[in-house]
């Protein structure tokens, strides 16, 4: 309840967002450590308290000007009590764990207009003889914010996107079930972009073991105790991802023919595996199940002057699916000289990269992005650092 009231009110959010530990409690705004002066001039942190006016799961103005105050009375620069903004004293418990020390009155002419306005002005006032002591003692901590919500797709509170103010835009990819077919390189990027987003399930299917190499070519920093465990790329990855993300999923098999039917579920795949015959079967289900898809691959090669090539992007939509079925963009090669992968040279920055072609796209498709263009096969040219877009709908 706190987090989803949070989001609803844009005074509440723009709290948050600004850095201040907030916290919503039987029908209390409660501001934590607001930094002031005690006396003796010792720097210490106390509570802000307001009452809430709600209507409709949202805040609206604030109908009190008075706030409360777990903790001592704050002084001046001078160790001074600072009488201006003296209510009332006295310790009194407003609900189950909230306990107040005293309250303060600070009214400007024409009210309050939301929560916003009358907890930044009293945190100001309490807070800044200390931060003339101490400039690091500020009421905006950026402590962490845990989600409260059970149907949150995250374990702590997506901040970024609402201080973006971009929330609109990212209700695009709410309730989205993705598989994430290959765990590589370019497959444990593709993962770490979508793992920050709301989508609500990620399935990762991959049975090879996570070894010393694939610490070389994927996000993050694995350390010696997680390569010592050898877990399958799948457990790996869900074990990392999960204190982030809620609803990744292991499966440590391959698909094949056995089981390519778990895909019919998903509203969106990444195919990032380096094996043409495993592709071509792979492709043919998703079409066959009418699920778009994003198909990844690179073809690096060495000269003397270094290393060139091609990294690819080839989606099927509902939009375009012809460049698919005639075999024309995808290679489904062995391993004979027209597999893209078949030297497998491959570089995190390039598999990053082939990573972020293939979530733009993903999110062009649910219209987060613009898509003048909607192109359906996407090339990345090392040597000319050259993007070009095909296969347009």
């Amino acid at each position: 309840m706190s987090q989803r009231l949070i989001s609803r009110s844009p005074d509440l959010r723009r709290l948050r967002d600004d850095g201040y530990a907030i916290e919503v409690r039987a029908g209390f705004l409660l501001v934590h450590d607001v930094p002031y002066l005690s006396v003796g001039r010792v720097i210490q942190r106390g509570v802000l308290v307001s009452a809430l006016d709600l209507a409709d799961d949202a805040t609206v103005r604030p109908s009190t000007h008075v706030v409360y105050f777990a903790g001592a009375h704050p002084c001046n620069l001078d160790g001074s009590p600072i009488t201006q903004i003296e209510h009332g004293s006295g310790e009194s418990t407003l609900a189950p764990g909230i306990v107040v020390h005293r309250s303060f009155s600070n009214k400007p002419g024409a009210g309050y207009q939301d929560y916003y306005e009358k907890m930044t002005r009293y945190a100001a006032i309490i807070s800044h003889p200390a931060q003339a002591i101490d400039p690091a003692a500020t009421p905006r901590t950026f402590r962490v914010v845990e989600a409260d919500d059970a149907e949150s797709p995250f374990e702590y509170v997506d901040t970024a996107t609402s201080r973006a103010g971009i929330g609109a835009f990212a209700e695009s990819l709410h309730g989205q079930r993705i598989a994430v077919v290959g765990l590589g390189g370019t497959g444990s990027y593709v993962l770490d972009l979508v793992a920050k987003t709301p989508v609500e399930e990620i399935h990762l299917y991959d049975r090879d073991s996570f070894s010393q190499h694939n610490a070389f070519r994927s996000p993050g920093a694995a350390s010696v105790e997680d390569l010592r465990r050898q877990l399958d790329k799948a457990t790996y990855f869900q074990q990392q991802y999960a204190r982030m993300k809620r609803g990744v999923i292991a499966h440590s098999y391959y698909l094949d023919a056995t089981n390519v039917d778990e895909l019919r579920e998903m509203d969106f795949v990444f195919l990032c595996v380096d094996n043409g015959d495993v592709r071509r079967q792979l492709v043919e289900s998703l079409e066959a199940f009418g699920v778009p898809f994003a198909d990844v691959g690179m073809g690096v090669y060495a000269s003397e002057r270094g290393l060139g090539g091609v990294l690819r992007v080839t989606s099927s939509t509902q939009r375009r699916r012809a460049h698919v079925l005639d075999g024309r963009r995808i290679p489904f090669a062995g391993d004979d000289g027209n597999n893209e992968y078949v030297r497998n040279i491959q570089i995190a920055d390039l598999n990053a990269l082939n990573a972020a072609l293939a979530v733009l796209k993903w999110k062009k498709h649910l219209g987060f992005y613009l898509d003048f263009e909607k192109e359906h096969h996407t090339t990345y040219t090392i040597d000319g650092n050259t993007l070009t877009n095909e296969e347009c709908a």
